[in-house]
């Protein structure tokens, strides 16, 4: 049997198996090459979040973060709970299905957060500013969201960042 042989019936078993992209060098390539940079990924020493970099656009000007991706129950629960720490151009997103508005809580964080909610169009819909550290009280977004951005309490004022500012993470 000849190799091309083999490497056909080698894929037809993959196929069965539902492993099709181990047949394409390429395809293959790319997945590797995903998984790396899944298990590289840039951690948070203290949450132990895989960072991403977010942009706020506020007119002409783009503002950068590294953001710490709340992307479980848990951890979203969690949130910045706890945290006596938040530098300058750091932040946590908390991705949502776009289906439902947000209400967020200051139970058991220390910090005031600035509290940014983004709609489905990727813009800000409304921000909840300086936060009262502790506070029960819930703070909700105008509408369904696609993200909830927390920024250090005072941050969203002081570069300008208002509503209808474009957020990409």
């Amino acid at each position: 049997m000849g190799t091309r042989s083999l490497r056909l019936r080698h894929c037809a078993a993959l196929l069965g198996a539902g492993l099709l992209l181990a047949c394409s060098p390429q395809a293959g390539a790319e997945a590797a090459a995903q998984a790396e940079r899944e298990t590289t990924a840039e951690r948070h020493p203290v949450s132990g979040l895989r960072i991403v970099p977010l942009t706020v656009e506020s007119g002409d000007t783009v503002h950068r973060f590294k953001a710490e991706v709340a992307n479980t129950p848990e951890a979203q629960a969690r949130g910045l709970m706890f945290r006596t720490e938040l530098g300058p151009d750091e932040a946590m997103i908390f991705p949502r299905d776009g289906t439902e508005s947000a209400r967020f809580w200051m139970k058991n964080t220390p910090l005031p957060l600035d509290i940014i909610f983004i709609g489905p169009n990727g813009r800000i819909s409304n921000i909840a500013a300086m936060t009262t550290p502790y506070s029960l009280d819930g703070v909700e977004s105008e509408g369904v969201v696609t993200g909830v951005l927390e920024l250090v309490g005072g941050r969203a004022a002081e570069l300008g960042i208002s509503p209808g500012d474009k957020v990409e993470w």
